[in-house]
C-alpha cells in the first residue's frame, strides 16, 4: 500500500467518525482510553449498517478488500486513543498500539455465511460465520515485538514479528519508527522476521529481554454449522478461527457464535506443496448468536389460528367450569397435538401426547440458594421391536428446532458427552463438544439405547439431571452446558415386554429410570 493511498484511507474513516454516529463511536474511545494501560487490549467495534450509510460504495470495498482498510483504520483509531490518554510519541505508546484494535458487526448481507458456503472466491474477503463452537484450543502467548540486550554496543535492538495471520503489523512498525526517533534514540529496529535473533549485523551477541517484549494471547477454535442446518446425510463442514488478544477465552464449546473476520489462506511451511492450502478465519469480532434461529417460525397465518383457539378456550372457561383434564381446553389441545403428531403411525396416542410436551418443556427455576432445577423432560419408551419406538423418534426429529441423533451402539461416552483431545499441528491439548453439548436447548434422541455398554450410559446421567458436563483430565477442567431434553428408546430385556414383571425387571437400566420424567411400553404392533 502507497503512502497516498494509506493517508486517504484515513482521512474516510476520520470523516467516518466525525460525522456518522460521533457520540457513539467519541464515547466507545473515551472507555477505551480510560482502560488502555498498555497491557489490556482494546477493540472499538464498528457497524458495517454504519459505513454503508455514510458510503455506500466504501462498505462494499470493505468486505472485498479488508486489507486495505485495516491498518490505516486501525492507526487511526489508535491516534486517537493516544490523544485521549495523552501517551502520543511516548515510550507507552509501542504497547498501546499494538494492544488497539478494531472489529466489525452489523448486516454482511452475501458476506454473511456458514463454514459450508466457504469458497475459494471469498478468499481475502471479509465474512461472517455463524455456527457451534466444535473444539477449543489452550491460550497461548504469541510474540509481536521482541527487545534485545548488545552487551557490546550496550544497546538495544528490536525485531517485529509478522507471519500469514498478522494483519496489523504495519501500526507496529509505523509507530516504532515514530517512538525510536524521538524517545530513544539507542533502540535500532531490525527487519520484520519469524525467527528469533542471536547476533547483529556485525556479529555480536544478543540477549532477549522477556520483560521488555510485547506479546499477545493466540487461540484457535473450531466453527461447525449448526446440526439443524446440515445436509441429511452428510458430514457438517467446520472452519478454523483464530482469535487474539480479547477474544481469547470467550467462548467454550457449545456456544453459538457469529464471527467477523478475514477468510485466508496460509502458506507452507516446507517449499513442496501439493496446492492445497489451510484455510481459516483471523477473527476481528466474536459475538453470541444465542438460539434465536432454533426458534420455530410462525407465518401470519400460523398466528391468526392461535389467537383464534385462544379467544375460543377462554370463551368456554367463562361458560363452564370443569376441572376434566379431557374436557378442558388444555385437554382439547393437548389432544388435537397428539392426533396431528407423526399421523402415519397407528395408535400410541398416549406416547405422542407424551412427547409433545417433551418438545414443550416445562419451566426452568432458579432458586434463590443458588439451585436450578430443570425445565426440559426426559423420556424413555421400552416395548418390542417393530413397535414404531424409531420413527416416533424421528417424527420428533422434524419437529424439534434443534435436534441431535444418535444411536447406542456407535457412540460412546465422551462422544456423547466431550473429550479432550490433542492437536496434530502443536501438540496442544483441545476441548472438543459432544453430541449433548452441541444439542444445548434443543433434543437429542437416542435409538437403542440399552445397547450402550454401562461405562458409556452412565456418561450421560449427569446430563439428565444436572444438564451440565463436567471434565476433569489431561489437566483440564472444565463444566460444558447440556441444556437438553433426552429422548431414548430402547428393547426389553427378554427380547419381547413382560406386563406380569416390573418395569424395572423389563427395562434393566435401573439409574436411569430414576433420571427419566416418562417410561411407557410400546406393547402394540404397528403395520
Amino acid at each position: 500500500m502507497d503512502t497516498a493511498s494509506h493517508s486517504d484511507h484515513k482521512s474516510q474513516f476520520t470523516a467516518f467518525l466525525d460525522t456518522q454516529h460521533r457520540g457513539e463511536y467519541d464515547q466507545q474511545i473515551r472507555e477505551m482510553a480510560k482502560a488502555a494501560d498498555g497491557r489490556t487490549s482494546q477493540r472499538l467495534l464498528v457497524s458495517v449498517n454504519d459505513i454503508r450509510q455514510f458510503d455506500p460504495k466504501l462498505a462494499t470495498q470493505l468486505l472485498r478488500q479488508p486489507l486495505r482498510f485495516l491498518a490505516p483504520w486501525t492507526e487511526v483509531v489508535t491516534e486517537r486513543v493516544q490523544y485521549a490518554t495523552g501517551k502520543k510519541n511516548t515510550s507507552e505508546s509501542i504497547s498501546l498500539a499494538a494492544r488497539t484494535h478494531l472489529g466489525f458487526i452489523g448486516t454482511f448481507g452475501s458476506h454473511q455465511v456458514s463454514p459450508r458456503e466457504l469458497r475459494a472466491s471469498q478468499l481475502g474477503t471479509m465474512v461472517c460465520v455463524e455456527g457451534v463452537i466444535t473444539r477449543c484450543s489452550i491460550t497461548r502467548p504469541k510474540v509481536v515485538r521482541s527487545v534485545h540486550w548488545c552487551a557490546s554496543t550496550q544497546q538495544h535492538i528490536t525485531r517485529e514479528y509478522r507471519d500469514s495471520t498478522a494483519l496489523d503489523m504495519n501500526i507496529v512498525a509505523v509507530v516504532n519508527a515514530e517512538t525510536e526517533s524521538k524517545d530513544n534514540p539507542k533502540i535500532h529496529p531490525l527487519q520484520a522476521s519469524r525467527s528469533s535473533p542471536s547476533s547483529d549485523a556485525d556479529g555480536n551477541i544478543l540477549e532477549t529481554e522477556f520483560g521488555l517484549s510485547v506479546y499477545k494471547d493466540h487461540q484457535c477454535v473450531t466453527i461447525q454449522e449448526p446440526p439443524e442446518s446440515a445436509p441429511l446425510g452428510q458430514l457438517p463442514r467446520s472452519v478454523e478461527v483464530f482469535l487474539d488478544d480479547d477474544l481469547v477465552d470467550t467462548v467454550k464449546p457449545g456456544d453459538r457464535v457469529k464471527c467477523s473476520g478475514i477468510y485466508r489462506a496460509l502458506t507452507h511451511s516446507s517449499p513442496i506443496t501439493s496446492g492445497v492450502f489451510r484455510t481459516v478465519v483471523l477473527a476481528n469480532s466474536l459475538t453470541f448468536h444465542g438460539h434465536g434461529n432454533t426458534a420455530a417460525s410462525l407465518s401470519p397465518r400460523d398466528l391468526a389460528n392461535i389467537r383464534k383457539i385462544a379467544k375460543q378456550l377462554e370463551l368456554e372457561r367463562s361458560i363452564q367450569d370443569t376441572s376434566d383434564a379431557v374436557s378442558s381446553g388444555f385437554g382439547r389441545i393437548l389432544h388435537a397435538l397428539g392426533a396431528g403428531f407423526a399421523p402415519s403411525i397407528c395408535g400410541h396416542e398416549s406416547i405422542k401426547r407424551a412427547l409433545i410436551l417433551q418438545l414443550v418443556g416445562g419451566t426452568e427455576k432458579s432458586l434463590v440458594s443458588g439451585s436450578r432445577l430443570r425445565g426440559d423432560i426426559n423420556v424413555l419408551l421400552v416395548g418390542d421391536p417393530s413397535t414404531a419406538k424409531s420413527q416416533l423418534l424421528r417424527a420428533s426429529m422434524r419437529v424439534a428446532p434443534l435436534a441431535v441423533s444418535t444411536t447406542g451402539r456407535g457412540s460412546s461416552g465422551v462422544g456423547l458427552t466431550a473429550a479432550v483431545a490433542q492437536d496434530p499441528e502443536t501438540g496442544d491439548r483441545r476441548l472438543e463438544a459432544g453430541a449433548v453439548v452441541l444439542a444445548d436447548r434443543g433434543l437429542v434422541c437416542i435409538d437403542e439405547f440399552d445397547k450402550m455398554s454401562a461405562g458409556d450410559r452412565v456418561a450421560i446421567h449427569e446430563v439428565m439431571e444436572q444438564q451440565t458436563v463436567t471434565l476433569a483430565k489431561a489437566g483440564i477442567h472444565a463444566s460444558l452446558n447440556a441444556r437438553c431434553a433426552v429422548l431414548a428408546a430402547a428393547n426389553p430385556v427378554y427380547g419381547q415386554y413382560d406386563t406380569d414383571r416390573r418395569p424395572q425387571e423389563n427395562v434393566g437400566l435401573h439409574v436411569a429410570l430414576s433420571r427419566t420424567a416418562f417410561l411407557h411400553e410400546c406393547t402394540a404392533w404397528c403395520f
